[in-house]
């Protein structure tokens, strides 16, 4: 019995051992298969070559015939299914036709030439398509499956999906980081590469947040959960990656279109020549089917229809690299096209968690109660502000009850119910600036002058006290802002706060343009206003209330770690690290990749109409003609793949 159990244990043993090695040969056959095919092809035509020296003729007709079916198969059934599903000639056929042109009026070598120059081009333009797809969705692969759960003293091992807001985890050396959390209990070195881009681990300690997918160095950490399995940053990347892989930009759509209606009238334009220079020019026959095969090749359109996705998709993949998450190509060719580039101020341009700095109370309230009361109404508020009013009364050890009523009014201030009392806390104009006495006015400008946001309280008796809350500049923002000013870009802020802080900030930050006291649907009237007069504008904000500015600027950009779920549905772009200082970059790689996309078109139109011409004069052969034709697609795939630099 033992004997046939350690049986049946070796072959389920071995039949998995197959199974893994079964899929480990498909999975290299479908990232490396078009490139295989094409080495084979060229050994193949090489084979047949030396066949032919030897006047071996028939063995090498079976080695080209080889070639032609092993480098084309791929391209050829992409023509034939694009024809029976599309009903549309497109340049995979045009090659086939080609190929099998040459083969028919007995130039088999070049026929098979083209057929291996054209499958490495497929292979190089694959692996483009690849490489950006690998770099971006890497990410999927490092989505941990399982989490161990620390309650009642006890841990056990979870999925992540079953973890909830509020539960403890331990994360041991070594081990992927489960959910996004805040960090409880011990000290690590965290590399968090894969979301935000960072080469170098980032030392986190009691306090800290911590993002799903992350890796833990040597320390042992508890974190609490602070966001479900499906909210959690990591879950949002793979969401913007399923975008930004389905997406294909307008230019490329239009070469597709251009290339089905090319296709066509070059198969027209060949049938012609196939018979009318020999009536017309008294060509023989063999000469006008020969130039009638050397147009076929040299007019395809394969280097114009490369042109575009190998260099949009390296420069994609290079982004992705550097914490720069585009959401497609398109985000790409408008980028460089931007005139203007606009900050939403908190978060932005700030660092979005601002400082209670001062207090003054009044109604006979002390400084301790008027914290107290203020923290109770902002404690179920997420706006920046509210937290930092929070963060100051658990600084300073008050406590206090639930309000009840609470209602927030975007972009102004919140108010509820509380202790007997009915309260409005937000800007002086939410509160009633008519309530605000002479002494307190003075005040209050002082603290503008510095730079820092008042807020004020009151309840149905009047003014209660005011608060000076102050968020310090970004240090990366004023060289962010020079670098895009040096290179021809207007900037601009824009902010809710009053105009008095606002242009502190603005002189400190350097932009050229301030727009405060703004209310959402104000900063897209300002976007639009700014598009009106400068051009294409790009928006960088982090809120709710900047998505609907990002979804009317022509380039939205949201700061992925801080950024909220609106913000980064609605951007075009994400900045993984919240690194302001790389949109100069991203503006520039934009810039590079139409650049080279250009470079591209001209180079291969300038290379279809001197092979055409030359055809007609007579002083093309059609293995030159291969060579120039497929060489020039190489070529531009090669120059879009320097974007992968």
């Amino acid at each position: 019995m033992t004997e046939l159990i350690k049986t049946c244990s070796e072959k389920t043993t071995e039949k998995k051992r197959f199974e893994l090695q079964t899929e480990g040969i498909k999975g290299f056959l479908t990232q490396h298969g078009e490139g295989i095919a094409a080495a084979v092809s060229g050994v193949l035509i090489f084979a047949a070559i030396l066949s032919d020296r030897f006047l071996v003729h028939e063995l090498a007709v079976t080695f080209y015939l080889l070639a032609y079916i092993i480098g084309g198969f791929v391209k050829a059934r992409e023509g034939i299914l694009t024809l029976l599903n599309d009903r549309e000639l497109d340049v995979n056929l045009l090659m086939l036709l080609a190929a099998i042109g040459a083969a028919s009026i007995g130039y088999w070598m070049e026929g098979a030439i083209l057929i291996f120059i054209f499958s490495l081009s497929g292979a190089l333009e694959s692996y483009a398509m690849a490489r950006s797809h690998r770099d971006i969705s890497s990410l999927m692969d490092l989505k941990p499956e399982t989490a161990t759960l620390y309650a009642g003293g006890q841990e056990r091992t979870v999925r992540i999906e079953e973890l909830k807001v509020g539960d403890l985890v331990v994360i041991k050396p070594g081990e992927r980081i489960p959910a996004d959390g805040r960090i409880k209990e011990g000290i690590s070195s965290i590399n968090q590469a894969s979301i935000t881009g960072e080469s170098i681990p980032v030392d986190k300690e009691e306090g800290d947040e911590v993002f799903a997918g992350t890796l833990n160095g040597q320390g042992s950490l508890l974190v609490e959960v602070t966001r479900s399995s499906e909210s959690t940053l990591f879950a949002k990347i793979i969401r913007l990656v399923q975008e930004a892989q389905s997406e294909m930009p307008p230019s490329q759509l239009f070469i597709e279109k251009f290339e089905r209606i090319y296709a066509k009238v070059v198969i027209g334009m060949t049938v012609l020549l196939m018979f009318v220079p020999h009536y017309l020019f008294q060509w023989s026959w063999d000469d006008t089917l020969y130039r009638a095969m050397v147009f076929l090749v040299v007019a395809s359109p394969c280097a114009l229809v490369a042109s575009i996705m190998p260099a949009i998709l390296s420069a994609i993949s290079n982004g992705a690299r550097k914490g720069l998450l585009f959401k497609g190509g398109l985000h790409l060719e408008n980028l460089s096209r931007a005139s203007v580039v606009a900050f939403d101020k908190t978060g932005t341009l700030t660092v979005g968690e601002p400082e209670v700095k001062d207090i003054w109370p009044l109604q006979d309230y002390s400084r301790e109660e008027i914290l107290r009361i203020a923290a109770a109404i902002e404690s179920l508020s997420e706006h920046p502000i509210g937290r930092a009013v929070v963060a100051k009364a658990k600084e300073e050890g008050l406590s206090w009850d639930r309000p009840s009523r609470v209602q927030a009014v975007t972009g102004k201030g919140i108010e509820a119910a509380f202790e007997g009392h009915h309260w409005k806390i937000g800007k002086p104009s939410f509160v009633n600036e008519d309530l605000i006495e002479d002494e307190a006015q003075v005040v209050i400008q002082d603290w503008e002058q510095q730079g820092k946001t008042v807020i004020a309280i009151k309840n149905e008796n009047g003014l209660a006290g005011i608060f000076s809350v102050q968020d310090m500049i970004r240090p990366e923002a004023r060289k962010t802002v020079e670098k895009l000013q040096k290179m021809g870009l207007k900037v601009a802020m824009l902010t809710g706060d009053r105009r008095a802080t606002a242009d502190a900030i603005a002189r400190e930050a350097g932009v050229d343009f301030v727009y405060a006291e703004l209310l959402p649907e104000q900063k897209v009237d300002v976007v639009k206003e700014l598009h009106d007069k400068y051009g294409h504008v790009i928006m960088i904000g982090d809120g709710v209330n900047d998505a609907p500015a990002l979804a009317r600027a022509t380039v939205g950009i949201a700061m992925g770690a801080a950024g909220s779920d609106a913000a980064l549905d609605t951007a075009d772009l994400v900045l993984m690290n919240d690194e302001i200082q790389k949109i100069p970059g991203a503006i520039k790689l934009g810039k590079r990749a139409q650049a080279i996309i250009k470079q591209n078109m001209v180079f291969s139109i300038a290379v279809i109409l001197l092979l055409i011409a030359a055809n007609f004069m007579q002083n093309l052969t059609l293995p030159l003609g291969v060579v120039g034709h497929e060489g020039s697609t190489i070529l531009v795939i090669l120059n879009g793949l320097r974007l992968l630099r």
